[in-house]
């Protein structure tokens, strides 16, 4: 159980980390007129592949070097 909590907030703040990155981003020169809903579609789920990654990383680090 308390695997599952750990697990569940490095994701969360791998998550939140990624937005925050992805914040600094001028993505409005990509998005066509009319396509909004499409781009923060997209941006959600960049941000949550970024997210994955990320927290897969750590926690396969920490799990390597602490048994």
């Amino acid at each position: 159980m308390l695997d599952f909590i750990i697990r569940l907030f490095v994701y969360l703040g791998c998550f939140v980390l990624s937005m925050y990155g992805l914040s600094s981003v001028n993505y409005e020169k990509f998005i066509r007129n009319g396509k909004v809903k499409q781009a923060q579609v997209l941006y959600l789920l960049v941000a949550m592949g970024i997210a994955k990654l990320a927290a897969e990383f750590l926690m396969n680090i920490a799990y390597k070097v602490i048994p």
